[in-house]
């Protein structure tokens, strides 16, 4: 047994014996002890994403901190079997390091985890390859993601980019336009073909996503209907819409054996909960996970599934 191996073990042992207000009261506690200045960046962060629950101690408001808890304690052997589905010495460090930031606001661990030698998504260690294939980029933005995969492997058979707002369709296009084989597509993508409304944010535009009270109408489909033709990696960040998405592309996950790139961030059941419906879907995966966000909270954490 390494020592991240013990880490983890420790901390799932304690969570064992805990009630989930005992978590939460930890939890609390060591965010009290985190410096004011930092203290006040977490929770405008929290706060303005309102992805996982909202932060206001001056209101009393610790509803992100009692979810963290709650996921900690009620999932703790779905986490105990992300940990197992790991590939990597690297991947097992950064769920114990997640799960210890969310537990002690463990800024070290996370840190030490944050990928820097590639681009995000596209580790050459894990993928070292991709020539003459077909990528799918769902929620392209305005194209930085498809112009590193381009940076990155040079060659390509085609790419589809998925954007829904026309002002992230145009910097899409203008950014790539130089390049062939591209098929750009105004569509939201989920688990199945309907009209969905989308939420336009005025903080991000990179945080745009699907809600019953968005301003627009958008087509929403399924990768399954949508591309007929055989795809080799799919990446996704669309905002808590990813396990619908997958849920709308089992056929290729099942039929293709496509590269995964998937972000698992968006919430508190992600991280575990997306790694599992894959590998109900296709088991003959090896699993990863990267960091290519900050140390102070566990954002931009993406799942690698490459097949076997």
């Amino acid at each position: 047994m390494n020592k991240v191996d013990n880490d983890f073990n420790n901390l799932v042992n304690k969570i064992e014996l805990m009630s989930v207000e005992e978590i939460f009261l930890n939890i609390r506690k060591c965010f009290c002890k985190v410096h004011p200045d930092t203290q006040k960046s977490i929770q405008k962060f929290l706060n303005n994403l309102n992805y996982w629950g909202t932060l206001d101690v001056e209101n009393n408001d610790y509803t992100e901190i009692y979810e963290k808890a709650r996921s900690l304690k009620e999932h703790i052997n779905d986490y105990v079997w992300l940990y197992n589905l790991m590939s990597d010495y690297s991947s097992k460090k950064l769920v114990y390091a997640i799960l210890n930031n969310w537990y002690e606001y463990d800024f070290k661990s996370l840190k030490e985890c944050m990928s820097k030698t590639f681009c995000h998504y596209f580790d050459l260690d894990l993928i070292p390859e991709f020539d003459d294939k077909v990528f799918v980029d769902v929620g392209a933005y305005v194209g930085d993601s498809a112009l590193d995969f381009i940076n990155s492997y040079k060659k390509y058979k085609k790419i589809y980019c998925y954007e829904v707002t026309p002002e992230s369709m145009s910097s899409l296009k203008n950014l790539l336009g130089g390049y062939e084989n591209i098929i750009y597509l105004k569509k939201a993508v989920s688990d199945c073909n309907r009209i969905s409304y989308f939420k336009t944010e005025a903080i991000d535009a990179s945080i745009n996503k699907l809600s019953s009270d968005g301003q627009f109408e958008v087509e929403t489909v399924s990768l399954d209907s949508d591309i007929l033709e055989k795809v080799d990696m799919i990446k996704m960040d669309i905002e808590g819409e990813e396990f619908n998405a997958l849920m709308g592309c089992k056929n290729h996950i099942i039929n293709d054996n496509p590269i995964l790139l998937i972000s698992v961030y968006h919430n508190n059941e992600d991280l575990w909960k997306l790694p599992k419906l894959i590998y109900e879907f296709n088991s003959n995966y090896n699993f990863y996970l990267r960091n290519y966000g900050s140390n102070i909270f566990p954002t931009e954490i993406v799942l690698i599934a490459v097949p076997k």
